[in-house]
């Protein structure tokens, strides 16, 4: 027996589109760097990009569990003493680009590699509902119907 082992010319690379509206972040992002990378996928080769193509719309409307929304803080430093910043989660989503939560969240999860460079590429976030994609023919990803907990109503 060998192990199969996938080209790039093998691979079916798909389009999804995921509706964020009231999906818990950590577990939609968990799921979205999975696909990225291919790894739901039975021929899933570790040095080929095998992932899907994945859109998310709605991404202002994402929750949060526990009281990340106001205790979660992001730090960065300007360069000049004293220059410590910091925001919270609540600001983010409530400023002018709420979708870098979502990207920055599966960022987090994806490999810090020339290949996870190439699979963030394949990941296009929106606010809003309306993203220019409809002509890849996208297929909907439902995360809410996987688990009982991805989905928050409250």
């Amino acid at each position: 027996m060998k192990t199969y082992s996938a080209k790039p010319s093998d691979v079916e690379k798909k389009w999804f589109i995921i509706d964020a509206d009231g999906l818990v972040l950590g577990r939609m992002a968990s799921i979205i760097s999975m696909r990225l990378r291919g790894k739901h996928k039975p021929m899933y080769t570790a040095n080929i990009d095998c992932g899907d193509n994945i859109i998310v719309i709605n991404a202002e409307k994402i929750k949060l569990t526990g009281r990340k929304l106001t205790d979660k803080k992001f730090y960065w430093h300007t360069g000049h003493p004293g220059g410590i910043k910091e925001r919270t989660m609540e600001k983010i989503l409530g400023g002018d680009h709420p979708e870098r939560v979502v990207q920055k969240a599966v960022e987090r999860m994806v490999t810090r590699s020339p290949m996870g460079r190439q699979q963030m590429r394949k990941l296009h976030v929106y606010a809003g509902t309306e993203h220019p994609h409809q002509a890849q023919s996208p297929e909907v990803l439902d995360i809410a119907s996987m688990n009982p907990k991805n989905k928050r109503s409250a």
